[in-house]
């Protein structure tokens, strides 16, 4: 079982990890070899994706008498990583689930920023009608608007109407990050994942011409994420990722982070000069085009309670979460 397992984290490109493990090195302060796997927040604790499966990694950790970190965020930290890559490795294949039975978290939980860019894809500032950025657009969201893979998002109707969906490509920064050069700017990365930027137009703009990004998009729950955190190491190139959204299953956005104004290493780059970047933290690259809010009046057909949506980026896997 151990050899399989071995194999499989070394296809999921972590050999530099299974190195690790074989000459029984610390690394806890090492987040780096750690970047070849493809991780998830469970329900009950930390998982790992194995091929098609996904280990319940607390659990085999439990039987197994291993200490391994409780959260992703504690991966990227370093805590008890000998112990991760070892359940990994040889944990017993009773606490392997498939994706559809598991129960998925946020697949970051407790970031000290979550940094939101604006207009960053060149078609959808076209949409909506404004200048290209000449350096990027930021906002903020906050911790109450994580939510999951699988998760709902309780519509605020008291507050708005108008609500939106934003797919968007996910950066985990690894390691900390101030007066980073673009050209190293990437080595920061932990990892990518998948994420929608939803949205209440209403709020947004609810002082007509000047933009509310902040109340228009941190409500509960706004800011699902997941399923999985993947490794940068197995993602490579960010810049090359086609990303798409779907609502009842109709195809509402199609392009390609090659369409951004600006690259994830020019993100990371310029806002490490305006403030230190943490590992843990989240940086949210904006959206492409094919949004509600960039439809002529009469052809905005707002979300509403009931509606599915499904987002992916390449390589990332497929998020999806249900409004109520």
């Amino acid at each position: 079982m151990a050899t399989t397992r071995r194999s499989l984290l070394v296809g999921a490109g972590a050999a530099a990890a299974a190195a690790l493990l074989d000459k029984g090195e610390a690394h806890a302060a090492q987040p780096k070899p750690l970047r070849g796997l493809t991780l998830a927040n469970l329900k009950t604790g930390l998982g790992v994706k194995l091929g098609d499966r996904v280990l319940d990694v607390a659990r085999a950790a439990k039987k197994m008498g291993k200490k391994v970190p409780a959260t992703t965020d504690e991966v990227i930290l370093g805590r008890n990583v000998e112990g991760l890559l070892a359940v990994a490795a040889a944990a017993p294949k009773e606490f392997l689930i498939g994706e559809a039975a598991a129960q998925f978290g946020p697949c970051i939980s407790n970031p000290e920023k979550i940094m939101m860019l604006g207009f960053n894809y060149r078609k959808h500032a076209m949409e909506a009608g404004v200048p290209i950025p000449t350096a990027p657009v930021l906002f903020n969201k906050y911790n109450n608007a994580l939510n999951s893979h699988g998760g709902n998002i309780k519509l605020p109707v008291k507050a708005a109407k108008k609500f939106d969906y934003e797919v968007e490509l996910q950066v985990i920064i690894g390691k900390t990050a101030r007066d980073v050069p673009e050209a190293e700017a990437l080595d920061h990365v932990f990892g990518y994942a998948t994420g929608n930027d939803f949205s209440a137009r209403d709020l947004q703009y609810r002082d007509g011409k000047t933009s509310q990004f902040m109340i228009g998009k941190t409500s509960d729950g706004f800011m699902p994420v997941g399923p999985w955190l993947v490794g940068a190491e197995v993602v490579g190139d960010p810049g090359k990722l086609a990303i798409e959204c779907r609502v009842n299953g109709e195809q509402r956005q199609s392009s390609n982070t090659s369409d951004m104004i600006f690259s994830v290493a020019q993100i990371i780059a310029y806002v490490s000069t305006i403030m230190t970047l943490k590992p843990g933290d989240l940086i949210s690259t904006g959206t492409p085009e094919g949004v509600i809010n960039g439809k002529p009046p009469d052809k905005q057909v707002w979300l509403k309670a009931g509606d599915k949506v499904a987002c992916s980026v390449e390589k990332l896997g497929e998020l999806r979460f249900e409004l109520t």
